[in-house]
């Protein structure tokens, strides 16, 4: 009977086992096969192109860089706040000018917030703008060349990153003031900072056909710190949307000192009403002192105008135009839905979302309905302007954006997940972990009238273990995730540069055919422009030498150069004689201190050498440009600095 019950038992052992195994197996299979579904919604076979262009900020890196979704590919890295070996960009005569301030020349910057132009509301693939933190500036940069075209600093301010957020028709470009200074700047006790030090909000028009930027006016506004914000949009344009926190105004510590009021404030802008003003004279003008870059693409050469002064209005002197919304403490985004009725305020130290109603807020300010003020500005009833609530959703509220189906997407850093929920009902429908801490999210379109609402991207602060390690500051990681559907899915990881804090993301067609292909010689008109090698030559002018060079496939004229001496100043002109835009020319010459330059089709360049040393030095082409790239070099001959060597050039003489 034992022997017959120990068969049973092993009978019964082995189904479970098996069936165990199958249960394993079947998840195993699954797992794989929910892993090959996920890499095919992001394969982009070779030859084809990607659905939409990313654009993430690089944050200490300074630069822009620009990935196709959903692959995750790399496609270019833009400079605009530092300099670029790759590009010459800071390195070249032509665009050092792009990175002068008013502190003088910066070199490296930190990028945050890139946004794209919008016209009705919508993304219309013009420019993305991008400010930088450090030394406050806003960038434009143009997508159809994808360069850096303009650079303004924003005087008055410290710690730019309440920017750069556009109006709806590009009217204009806004930069908050994280950190309360003295404005305009001035020596004074720092323990004196309580309601002497103020937050200036500055508006930068955008000229609506050549997109050149100016500083229209700055508010001069209470001294806490002003964090992201959002523009109204389609029944709320007209208005902006700040978030502050530090309303405490404290100077010291602020991780205790600026968490002791139980709600901070979001700032309601109605920037129609002041920009009516200042047209009319209002305001009072400032010193200022701030630089404008240019990159001018007929001369291709950056020039830099220093300014010194600015239009400054104080709130209390346009009545109705400003008010303060509560929120609970310590809030970091600032969303307006693509309706433009829901204003979504994250609180920190709060589990709880809270979104105000922008026609409840209109009802209040008509009813004056007021819990105070700040500074002579309306703090309006908080209860009536909330329009809702989303309790417990996660912990450490950040951003949002929209999916453009009445769905909103919030990220929660603590507890690592993108959660997503539903407007006017504000329940939770979905939740997905990040890995880890996240940060942004974007939704290309997501904070337009018009989002996609096909993928989320997930920009996350900690990498840790997704990737091979490489050492300390392993790259960040971005995460994309599939919101077509109820449910959010995962699709891919991918690495990113520097440290993306925003992103924005577009449609590519709406950018791509706008791209330019060809780079007409005959427009080129830098000063030293050479348009054919008829044209090639030296010159001297006392210790300076001037080299004007071209390079096509595959040589430089001139490519051999005597009568060079120790102690001269050689500048190289060099320009690219071809014209489609994927013919680019490098330059690299032993000894200059620029290294090498990339010369772009139809474009001109200088670099500067000083030879030290005697001797014949080598300078050869860069970039891999055809079959004989190898043989595309020349050399110059150094004599010694009282040398009577006749200067000579050639090109292919004995």
């Amino acid at each position: 009977m034992k022997r017959i019950l120990h068969l049973i038992a092993l009978a019964v052992l082995g189904l479970f086992l098996q069936s165990c195994n199958s249960e394993e197996k079947g998840e195993k299979e699954k797992s794989g096969a929910l892993a090959a579904n996920a890499a095919e919604r992001v394969y982009v076979a070779p030859g084809e192109h990607d659905e939409y262009y990313g654009f993430f900020s690089g944050g200490f890196s300074g630069q822009l860089s620009v990935y196709g979704l959903p692959s995750g590919r790399l496609l270019k890295v833009i400079p605009v706040f530092s300099q670029d070996a790759e590009k010459g960009y800071g390195y070249n005569e032509e665009t050092k000018a792009m990175l002068n301030t008013s502190f003088g020349f910066v070199p490296w910057g930190d990028s945050h917030h890139p946004d794209i132009s919008q016209t009705k509301g919508e993304l219309d693939g013009r420019w993305v703008f991008i400010n930088e933190n450090n030394t406050p500036r806003i960038a434009r940069i143009d997508l159809t060349t994808f360069e850096t075209t303009e650079i303004i600093e924003v005087p008055n301010s410290a710690g730019n990153h309440s920017s750069s957020f556009v109006t709806e028709n590009t009217e204009y470009v806004v930069a908050g003031t994280r950190f309360a200074v003295p404005s305009p700047q001035k020596d004074m006790p720092i323990s004196e900072m309580k309601g002497n030090f103020k937050g200036p909000l500055t508006f930068i028009s955008v000229h609506p056909e050549t997109g050149r930027m100016n500083i229209e006016f700055q508010i001069a506004m209470p001294g806490f710190n002003y964090d992201l914000s959002h523009p109204g949009r389609n029944k709320s344009h007209g208005w902006f949307f700040f978030t502050t926190y530090n309303t405490e105004e404290a100077h010291s510590l602020l991780e205790v000192n600026a968490s002791q009021n139980d709600k901070d404030y979001i700032a309601a802008i109605n920037w129609k009403k002041i920009e009516e003003y200042v047209k009319n004279g209002g305001g009072e003008k400032i010193k200022a002192k701030y630089a404008h870059n240019v990159f001018d693409e007929h001369t291709q050469t950056a020039t830099t105008t220093m300014k010194e002064e600015v239009v400054s209005v104080n709130p209390t002197d346009v009545p109705g135009a400003i008010y303060f919304l509560p929120i609970p403490k310590s809030p970091h985004g600032c969303d307006v839905d693509p309706s433009g009725e829901y204003i979504v305020g994250a609180g920190k130290l709060s589990a709880d979302l809270t979104i105000h109603s922008f026609s409840k807020m209109l009802k209040a300010i008509e009813e004056e309905n007021y819990a105070g003020e700040a500074y002579g500005v309306p703090v309006l009833d908080f209860e009536a302007v909330r329009a809702g609530s989303v309790k417990q959703a996660g912990l450490g509220p950040l951003h949002t954006e929209f999916d453009g189906k009445g769905n909103a997407y919030t990220t929660f850093f603590i507890s690592s997940e993108v959660v997503k929920w539903k407007l006017d009902t504000w329940e939770v429908v979905d939740r997905k972990p990040t890995y880890y801490s996240v940060g942004h999210l974007m939704i290309p379109g997501g904070n337009s009238r018009k989002p996609f609402g096909k993928y989320l991207v997930a920009m996350n602060k900690i990498t840790k273990d997704r990737y091979l390690p490489t050492g300390p500051e392993v790259n960040h990681s971005a995460q994309l995730y599939d919101i077509s559907g109820e449910k959010m899915e995962l699709l891919l990881d991918f690495p990113t540069v520097g440290e993306p804090h925003y992103a924005a993301g577009i449609e590519a067609s709406i950018v791509k055919e706008n791209s330019k292909k060809i780079y007409k010689l005959d427009e080129n008109e830098h000063e030293h422009a050479v348009k054919n090698e008829s044209e090639a030559r030296v010159e001297r002018n006392g210790n300076e030498v001037h080299v004007y060079m071209t390079m096509i496939r595959s040589h430089f004229a001139p490519d051999n150069i005597e009568g060079i001496k120790v102690g001269d100043k050689v500048y190289f002109h060099v320009t690219n004689l071809e014209q489609d835009y994927d013919v680019p020319h490098g330059i690299a010459m032993i000894g200059a201190n620029t290294s090498e330059q990339l010369i772009m089709p139809g474009g001109t360049k200088t670099f500067i050498w000083e030879p030290k040393r005697e001797g014949v030095w080598p300078f050869y082409c860069t970039d891999f440009c055809s079959a004989l790239h190898q043989e595309m070099q020349g050399y110059v001959r150094v004599s010694a600095k009282n040398s009577n060597v006749p200067l000579t050039w050639g090109l292919g003489e004995d």
